[in-house]
């Protein structure tokens, strides 16, 4: 029997708490594909031909739908979360890589990298409905679960930028560590989180006065410095943890989202980049570019519980249950 296709009934035995069945959906940015992996066991079921380079992925709020961000095809596609067949494209702007999809599971933000904008698109219309100037090379974006803003991060201007979802204009913006990567918001709307790749940090903002209010570093014996590039940011419903993807320092560091500080990193594969919980945040999934794997943590052990080879440069991840 593969390591692959032990059945999920004997996985308490081997360390693995007994949980449902999720389905996890990986892109694969060099195979042009998306990987179907059964959760938390850890067995590929299948890959689907997508468009050419997909990265940024995400579930549609009644979970039907998967939108995948077709960077080469300047498209965000619209597949099926069951038969994967393709239902659709968005307009999205040139070259999308990230989008965030707001919390009413209408509007879609895609941040475009060579125009310099975030475009917004209308997903029942199927149609852009405005493009926003930003700063210089836009990469993350995210939307606040209250439903009332919008972050835009650019890596070369280093700032977020915070768009009113009312107006859909830039009210403000705020400087942070250079070359600022992904952003996330806490549940509860009073923070968001923005990682800084080149300056191997994470900027803690508060929504309120739109001001950093921590910052943290990493340390991680026997990795350099320039090696530990935080890119993707998950942090749990309660904001008890937050978990940072390191890239090339080939770990994941579990910070204590009380006293921004790190309590531990744990060890994953090659080149982390993006990283999401299953729908009880009881695992964590991460996408190891390099090694071409995704890797599964207990988020209640704070343990690595196996690797999965997946395909060609794994990037972006959804959680299905």
């Amino acid at each position: 029997m593969t390591r692959l296709s032990i059945p999920l009934l004997l996985l308490a035995g081997l360390g693995f708490p007994a949980v449902r069945a999720e389905t996890v959906f990986v892109t694969l940015e060099k195979d042009n594909a998306l990987a179907v992996v059964a959760g938390p066991e850890g067995r590929l079921i299948k890959t689907i031909a997508v468009g050419r380079r997909p990265r940024g992925i995400a579930l549609s709020k009644d979970q039907k739908h998967l939108y995948i961000a077709a960077s080469d095809d300047n498209a965000i596609q619209i597949v099926d979360a069951t038969s994967f067949k393709l239902l659709g494209r968005l307009p999205s702007g040139k070259d999308p890589e990230t989008f965030a999809v707001a919390p009413d599971g209408r509007t879609l933000y895609a941040s475009n990298e060579d125009d310099n904008q975030v475009t917004v698109v209308d997903i029942a219309a199927r149609k852009a409905v405005k493009t926003i100037p930003v700063g210089v090379e836009p990469e993350g974006v995210a939307v606040s679960p209250d439903g009332a803003w919008v972050v835009s991060t650019s890596e070369t201007t280093n700032m977020a930028h915070w768009i009113d979802r009312k107006t859909l204009e830039v009210v403000d913006n705020t400087l942070v560590d250079p070359r600022p990567r992904a952003c996330a918001f806490t549940a509860d709307s009073r923070q968001v989180w923005v990682s800084s790749e080149i300056a191997g940090t994470v900027t803690v903002l508060d929504v309120g006065s739109r001001q950093p209010v921590g910052k943290i570093g990493f340390k991680i014996p026997g990795v350099t410095q320039e090696k530990i590039q935080p890119v993707g940011i998950r942090i749990d419903r309660e904001r008890r943890y937050a978990y940072v993807a390191l890239g090339p320092a080939n770990r994941v560091a579990v910070v204590d989202a009380q006293k921004l500080e790190v309590v531990d990193y744990l060890l994953v594969g090659q080149r982390v980049w993006n990283l999401e919980f299953s729908p009880d945040e009881k695992r964590l999934y991460t996408t190891n570019g390099v090694s071409n794997d995704i890797s599964i943590i207990d988020t209640e052990r704070h343990k690595v519980l196996k690797s999965v080879a997946v395909g060609q440069y794994p990037w972006g991840v959804a959680v299905k249950p």
